[in-house]
């Protein structure tokens, strides 16, 4: 959204964004190392790290500013998966890698969503987006859940 053209008049737009432009702050992988530095070990966070990883431990690679799964290499025991798209050219982060468990040839991941609003955070949903490879992409079955 900011490499386009209108992306210079964000802040003084009158638009409201249904996804606002600080999400950008959140969704950029640059904090991930940070993350890991500020709370080594923690049981909620992978090891990050914007360097290859040396030897031949599992990992993955994203790019910072990645989407659903466009442009991920998965590296484990001598396997090695890639997707294609058209992010990299901003870096890349390596993390330490949780492999998904596969279900019939099927490598499902759950997410959820939690909406603000005056009376407090609520969780609201979740979705199962389920792959054949062991990265989640735009491309992936998907099936949402509400909770009322």
């Amino acid at each position: 959204m900011v490499r386009e053209e209108f992306g210079v008049h964000l802040e003084t737009s009158s638009v409201i964004w249904v996804e606002p432009a600080w999400k950008m702050v959140l969704s950029n992988k640059s904090i991930l190392p940070v993350l890991w530095k500020l709370y080594p070990g923690h049981p909620n966070l992978l090891e990050a790290s914007r360097v290859r990883p040396n030897g031949g431990g599992a990992w993955v690679r994203k790019p910072l500013l990645g989407r659903e799964g466009a442009n991920v290499t998965l590296h484990a025991e001598g396997r090695e998966f890639v997707t294609g798209g058209e992010y990299g050219e901003e870096g890349y982060v390596y993390q330490d890698l949780a492999q998904l468990k596969s279900f019939d040839g099927k490598y499902p991941a759950i997410g959820s969503w939690v909406i603000g609003h005056r009376t407090g955070d609520a969780a609201a949903g979740i979705g199962i987006r389920e792959s054949d490879i062991p990265i989640t992409t735009n491309l992936s079955q998907f099936v949402p859940h509400l909770f009322a």
